[in-house]
């Protein structure tokens, strides 16, 4: 009789292939393979063998107390996913702005550590970069932030333009991928209680109003007098206009960054 190890680690394997069909494409294309890939392997495979077994596989990690776990993506060698170990569909979903919503940004970051390992080496925060795509630049109907390096162009246009951006959103003046953001300054080596998803929907009425437009990302940055904070970007999808509102293109999953 197979033990449950083997019999999950087929399922694991049945899993992958789910994710290949999920993630081959781009994530842009909204509807690439089974949206629902990434939550049978969160909840079918990563929590139920940490139940059984105290092991996250094939998750890099799952945290039952903190409510997420956290996936390698197939694309590039350093990309991570932080998803909710509960049903949350993304962006759009009521649930991020719940008072006692669990905050995914500061649990992403944290995550960098296992980042780092796969990079096999520490990285400086100003290279990396979270991001969520809005739910027209998204593949998968469950919350996952994307965690990697950021564009080498992104972090160096935003080192440029730090003396323009503040504490409250305002439309950045230069483009970022080809397209405009609002950005805002977080000062601080973590996020602690800060939560981008409320920070975004408490400044941003048009936001708050529909979040599923919304793309977000959060890029380490160092300020004047060397203090550790973030740059928070927030994108509005526009369909009709071609843009989908995906934040993950500012991301860069072969880390150019991190060259020598």
């Amino acid at each position: 009789m197979k033990s449950i190890r083997q019999v999950l680690a087929a399922a694991a394997c049945l899993a992958a292939l789910s994710l290949c069909v999920a993630f081959a494409v781009h994530s842009r294309p909204a509807r690439a393979g089974d949206p629902s890939a990434l939550w049978h392997v969160v909840h079918d495979l990563c929590v139920t063998d940490m139940r059984a077994s105290g092991l996250p596989a094939p998750c890099a990690k799952v945290d039952l107390a903190g409510g997420y776990a956290v996936l390698k993506d197939i694309r590039g060698r350093t990309q991570l996913l932080l998803i909710p170990t509960a049903r949350v569909s993304g962006i759009d979903s009521p649930l991020i702005l719940a008072a006692n919503s669990p905050n995914y940004w500061r649990a992403a970051w944290e995550a960098v550590a296992i980042f780092e390992k796969r990079a096999r080496r520490d990285v400086p925060r100003d290279d990396i970069a979270l991001a969520i795509n809005s739910i027209y630049g998204r593949s998968q109907d469950q919350l996952h932030i994307h965690i990697d390096c950021v564009r080498r162009e992104v972090r160096d246009t935003l080192r440029a333009n730090l003396a323009g951006i503040g504490p409250r959103w305002a439309r950045l003046d230069v483009n970022l991928a080809g397209q405009r953001y609002r950005a805002m300054r977080l000062d601080g080596p973590d996020l602690g209680a800060r939560d981008p998803f409320k920070l975004l929907a408490r400044g941003d009425p048009a936001a708050r109003a529909d979040m599923g437009l919304e793309t977000l990302a959060v890029v380490g940055a160092t300020f004047e007098g060397k203090t550790p904070g973030y740059i928070l970007l927030a994108g509005r999808a526009d369909p009709a206009g071609r843009d989908l509102g995906s934040g993950e293109d500012l991301l860069d999953h072969d880390c150019a960054v991190l060259a020598r």
